[in-house]
């Protein structure tokens, strides 16, 4: 049963947590014939387990331990699209169409249709490079790097974990500078047009030049978004097999008994 429970507890976290894997709009009931499916394949190569029972406390903390480190992992790559989607809340505003606001299934809230676009985009630039059979393969390479123990985890990786959050926020503010550039450009010559001229409406002729010149940039910027995404994501991938490594060099060795009991110093 351990050797079953444990690895299938990161598993699920991962797939919880991890875009695409993780969206509601996939049935629960396949998440967890998926784990299952994964924690069968996995388990032969697992290395050996603590020796301790699935269902006592010792058990359940490693539960509990393996379900927080496969959310980590997930979550990691999770922040790639929310950079993305934050692009596209930054474009959109900027564009004007902060009013135009759809409900986000994955985020549970409220999102702007460049928002949601992009994150679409995102998605299938994630299966065409086969970025999600390289996030199970590091998941199966955690279980190696990253052995299932009843050491508690270091918080070096949750605070990776969080300098990882803050560089790919930045990473979704550049993606987003060139709309953001040219609609700076258009509201300058919008600004010197009004104060040259004060009897022209500027909310009747500025709302269509910003909507208009902001998706004429994202067209032209549409062919040059895979070489961004793919890097987010091969740096997201990077990060899930980068936190175990950094739990694992955290974890405490196992204290030593001499003979009659004590423990060693």
């Amino acid at each position: 049963m351990a050797a079953l429970i444990w690895p299938l507890t990161r598993i699920l976290g991962l797939i919880a947590a991890a875009p695409l894997f993780g969206n509601s709009s996939v049935p629960v009931t396949q998440k967890i014939a998926l784990g299952l499916l994964l924690a069968i394949i996995i388990a032969p190569i697992v290395p050996a387990l603590p020796a301790a029972d699935p269902f006592s406390m010792a058990g359940l903390l490693i539960v509990l331990q393996e379900l927080l480190v496969g959310l980590a992992m997930g979550f990691s790559m999770r922040i790639v699209f929310a950079a993305v989607e934050m692009a596209g809340e930054v474009t959109g505003m900027t564009m004007g169409l902060g009013f135009a606001t759809f409900f986000d299934p994955q985020s549970q809230g409220r999102s702007s249709a460049i928002s949601q676009f992009l994150a679409l985009l995102a998605t299938l630039a994630f299966l065409a490079a086969n970025a999600h059979l390289v996030l199970l393969s590091a998941l199966a390479e955690s279980f190696s790097t990253l052995p299932i123990a009843a050491t508690p985890l270091n918080a070096g990786g949750f605070a990776q974990l969080a300098n990882w959050g803050g560089q790919v926020f930045a990473a979704g503010v550049q993606l987003a500078l060139p709309i953001i550039a040219a609609l700076l450009v258009v509201n300058i010559a919008l600004g010197i047009l009004t104060r040259a001229a004060p009897q022209l409406n500027l909310f009747g002729i500025g709302f269509p030049i910003t909507l208009a010149t902001g998706f004429f940039v994202l067209m032209l910027t549409l062919p040059y978004l895979t070489t961004p995404f793919e890097h987010l994501f091969n740096e997201g991938i990077e990060m899930v097999r980068k936190l175990p490594r950094q739990w694992h060099v955290g974890q405490l060795p196992p204290a030593k008994t001499k003979s009659g009991g004590a423990a060693e110093k």
